[in-house]
């Protein structure tokens, strides 16, 4: 997973992962029978790290607005780790490269697309409840937000510290709207 992180799906070669996993090469087509699907395992690992999903944890917020602080927060957060690469796996593969099998490009796009759509119907959840305003448009938040997390993933890889990440975070939180009441 690490080597895709730092180098991209399509720059990364059998042998640069093979050296990083340490093995050879007929034990990586045993294990994964190509690198795509060794790619998409991985995508799926680093998209749901823990037991519960993104989309869930979105459900669960207490508002749609503290689900997309905990979106931005987070990414601000692990696009910096020490000892790992520096932005999203999901955001640098996608940019690495335009020729990447229809299966990759899908799978990308699935990934921020569930997210979106989560935050997107959380937010509308909040309209009805009437702690957005009738005005506030959830499709938009929703996309602004990814848009957000994409764009401070390549300020991480531009260098950016996380300091800087955590105040476009907080930027960008200024957009969502307060509830009326």
């Amino acid at each position: 997973m690490r080597q895709f992180w730092s180098t991209g799906y399509e720059t990364t070669s059998i042998a640069d992962l093979t050296h990083a996993m340490h093995i050879t090469a007929p034990s990586l087509y045993t294990a994964f029978h190509d690198k795509e699907a060794l790619f998409l395992e991985c995508v799926a690992r680093y998209s749901n790290p823990g037991p519960k999903t993104t989309a869930e944890l979105i459900a669960e917020a207490p508002s749609a607005r503290q689900a997309a602080r905990s979106l931005l927060e987070t990414a601000a957060h692990w696009f910096t780790q020490p000892g790992a690469p520096a932005g999203c796996l999901v955001a640098s593969a996608a940019s690495a490269g335009s020729v990447a099998s229809q299966k990759v490009r899908t799978a990308l796009t699935q990934v921020r697309h569930e997210t979106q759509v989560a935050l997107q119907k959380r937010a509308e959840q909040d309209v009805r409840e009437g702690y957005l305003p009738k005005t506030a448009r959830p499709k938009a938040l929703a996309a602004m937000t990814m848009a957000v997390v994409q764009g401070m993933s390549t300020l991480a890889r531009d260098g950016a510290e996380r300091e800087l990440l955590h105040a476009v975070a907080q930027t960008s939180l200024a957009a969502w709207p307060l509830s009326e009441s």
